[in-house]
């Protein structure tokens, strides 16, 4: 089943309407395999229907990421959204290329590690990405020097 299948049953268990701008918005995400800031899917969006609000699109975009639709994120002090990558396991890291900006999913939390280290200490929430040149690009740069 396609990640964008997935979404959308998920709003639809949910209770919420899947109309035509909903779906377009879940597919544009699902096109794309990095992080988009969210001002480049309004900007998407108010094109695709020009009647549409920017107030709608954050709404949607925040109704998405309370259903585990969407993962969000801050760069450059921009929010950044993608779809979720894995439904089956909503909790998890990414590789994100510095230079084609594609993410991958890690599977394994570093948490456990953190927690040894803070005995008694209650962590709240953490967040863990890794940066780097992913194997295509690694690949580029060692064929072009």
């Amino acid at each position: 089943m396609s990640q964008t299948t997935i979404a959308i049953d998920k709003m639809k268990q949910s209770g919420m309407r899947v109309t035509k701008q909903r779906r377009d918005l879940v597919a544009y995400l699902a096109a794309s395999e990095q992080f988009v800031p969210v001002t480049t899917l309004d900007k998407y969006m108010r094109q695709q229907y020009p009647g549409l609000s920017h107030d709608t699109i954050y709404r949607n975009v925040k109704e998405f990421e309370k259903l585990g639709i969407l993962e969000s994120d801050v760069q450059n002090e921009q929010a950044i959204v993608k779809l979720q990558c894995d439904f089956q396991h909503p909790h998890h890291h990414h590789f994100i290329c510095t230079n084609c900006h594609r993410v991958q999913e890690l599977k394994m939390c570093p948490l456990d590690y953190f927690e040894n280290q803070l005995p008694g200490a209650k962590i709240a929430s953490h967040n863990f990405e890794l940066y780097g040149l992913c194997a295509d690009c690694a690949q580029k740069q060692v064929a072009n020097n």
